[in-house]
């Protein structure tokens, strides 16, 4: 599912949402999660799943065309752990 179609899924399924309050609201639950783990923080939708960062040291890695040794600095990582009830839901 894409962000349009969860946009459109909420416009039509309740009749007092315009379809600008529906994108509205999902651009706001995006934006919030997007700055709270920018902020190194983590976001958790009960029911749902939890968002948190995770580091990944820095490496050395290889440059696959021509074999060359490359320095891959340190970084974090958007990581999702579903929650119970979805684990349920998509196992059925």
């Amino acid at each position: 599912m894409t962000k349009s179609e969860l946009i459109a899924l909420l416009s039509n399924r309740f009749s007092q949402l315009v379809h600008k309050d529906a994108e509205l609201s999902v651009k706001t639950v995006i934006d919030s999660l997007s700055k709270s783990l920018s902020e190194g923080g983590r976001a958790e939708i009960r029911g749902f799943g939890s968002f948190s960062l995770h580091h990944r040291p820095a490496r050395v890695g290889r440059n696959p065309k021509t074999g060359e040794r490359v320095n891959v600095p340190e970084k974090f990582v958007p990581h999702f752990k579903p929650g119970k009830e979805l684990k349920i839901k998509v196992d059925k």
